[in-house]
């Protein structure tokens, strides 16, 4: 039988990546994407190239536990066999660690009811100077070691846990969150055409998400100290994690105040609330879908 004549068969995979080298998930001309990557991959493997649909776009330098996408494909071949023949083929930072064939109706985007991120701080304290500050010239009390800086935000000021976890559940329950998503100068346009934000999710609900759960926990390592921020949400707007990051660190720290949190999610103005948080530090944690 002609593959051009066999029925197309919906197809699920969960890959993980290491997001250092690459421009982000989505296909751009003349940079390296993990969705290029999977592209030419099934390509080489079936001899189609159906565009894998993300559950989300990841930005430059993200990276992913538990990403899905999803795709039609001709070809008759088992699952597993699907799986370590990509995997033979691909690069090492990208690793499909499950394939299924799914429903027609499924969709790596459409089909999501809740993702969790996880944001990784690596504690590398600077000596101080007379008021406190971090002195450049200082040396550091911890350094980051290489084999892990690819993966944290190597941060040079005190944290204190229980200030970081204050603010973390200030963000529980559905808000909109335009003050911590991206300067988009092209929102209101695309929102007003139903359009897909840059996260890949659609602005019919403006920038009101409803966030499940919020938490930072303590994790100790060889090498040093890691604070880990993890949150589940009904959906995510591009930078929300990690604007959400950068404004409880900056609580955490001690340059605001978490009771000053409530007053950031009512200005809906990027001004209100603190900085990014870098690229490197985020995670991809999980996915959901229906039963």
């Amino acid at each position: 039988m002609n593959v051009s004549l066999r029925p197309a068969r919906n197809w699920k995979l969960v890959v993980s990546y290491d997001g250092t080298d690459y421009s982000g998930w989505q296909v751009q001309p003349g940079q390296a994407t993990i969705q290029g990557e999977l592209q030419a991959a099934l390509g080489r493997v079936t001899g189609e190239s159906p565009l894998p649909q993300g559950s989300g776009r990841t930005d430059a330098g993200v990276h992913a536990l538990g990403q899905v996408a999803s795709f039609a494909l001709a070809a008759s071949i088992p699952a597993d066999s699907l799986r370590r023949a990509l995997n033979r083929t691909l690069p090492a930072a990208i690793r499909v660690v499950g394939a299924q064939v799914a429903p027609a109706s499924f969709h790596a985007r459409h089909s999501t009811v809740a993702k969790t991120y996880e944001y990784r701080v690596f504690l590398e304290p600077r000596r101080t100077g007379p008021m406190g500050e971090p002195d450049d010239d200082a040396a550091y009390a911890v350094v980051c070691p290489p084999f892990v800086a690819r993966y944290v935000y190597s941060y040079p000021w005190p944290l204190d846990l229980a200030e970081l976890e204050r603010a973390a559940t200030l963000f529980v329950g559905t808000h909109d969150y335009l003050s911590f998503a991206a300067t988009d100068p092209d929102a209101a346009t695309r929102a007003a055409a139903g359009a897909e934000n840059e996260a890949g999710e659609s602005t019919s609900l403006g920038a009101v998400r409803t966030i499940y759960a919020s938490r930072w926990e303590q994790r100790h390592m060889d090498e040093g100290t890691l604070f880990v921020y993890r949150v589940r949400g009904s959906g995510f707007l591009h930078h929300m994690v990690r604007n959400l990051v950068g404004t409880m660190l900056d609580v955490g720290r001690g340059y605001r105040r978490a009771e000053e949190i409530p007053g950031m999610l009512a200005a809906r103005s990027r001004a209100a609330a603190g900085p990014t948080a870098p690229g490197r530090g985020l995670f991809l944690h999980s996915v959901e879908y229906p039963e």
